[in-house]
């Protein structure tokens, strides 16, 4: 199992929009949630140990945080055709079996990976209510095999100072997961799947 860091994103940037489809055949824009205080865009897979393993502890972190403000997008970038866990339909199944829920969306040309500068399952970009990104990093230092409790803390902080006016920590570690599986010829340079 392939094991890749989030790239580096500068703090500030502002989020990116897109259009993209969830397994009812909604289509969900960045513009459709500019109501909320806070937006966290989590690029995750149903198949990647790192997601796995952290799935049913983000489903509920889920349900606390979105009553609290906060607006969880969830984004499938993976290759459906070399890993049909990754298709459309799976995602409809994995949010039914988790309780996701936030939308679960699909990025089949992998254009919104790219324009985050998304590299691993689970990445995850937390914005303010201006959409400037506030926290790149990781959930918390759970990992496969390391006896570690996933607990999300240093999420938790991270929504919880945006929720209260604040700014998250400057120290953030990048979050560690699968690589993103890339189409073949669609890796950006900076993947590790790239040529």
């Amino acid at each position: 199992m392939p094991r890749t860091q989030s790239n580096p994103v500068a703090i500030g940037v502002k989020a990116v929009d897109f259009e993209l489809s969830d397994a009812a055949g909604q289509i969900h824009r960045l513009t459709d949630f500019s109501d909320k205080p806070a937006l966290l865009v989590a690029f995750i897979s149903n198949r990647c140990p790192f997601v796995v393993l952290l799935r049913e502890a983000f489903a509920q972190f889920g349900r606390q945080y979105e009553a609290n403000g906060l607006q969880i997008i969830a984004i499938n970038s993976n290759d459906a055709a070399a890993h049909p866990e990754e298709t459309l339909e799976r995602l409809g199944q994995e949010v039914e079996q988790y309780g996701y829920t936030f939308p679960y969306l699909k990025d089949s040309s992998q254009d919104v990976a790219k324009a985050y500068g998304a590299a691993c399952t689970p990445d995850f970009f937390l914005f303010d209510a201006d959409r400037k990104l506030v926290y790149h990093g990781q959930f918390d230092d759970a990992r496969p095999a390391n006896g570690k409790d996933v607990t999300g803390a240093d999420l938790r902080a991270a929504v919880d100072a945006v929720l209260s006016g604040a700014r998250p920590a400057n120290n953030q570690i990048p979050s560690i997961g699968c690589n993103i599986k890339w189409e073949p010829g669609n890796e950006p340079s900076w993947s590790s799947q790239a040529a």
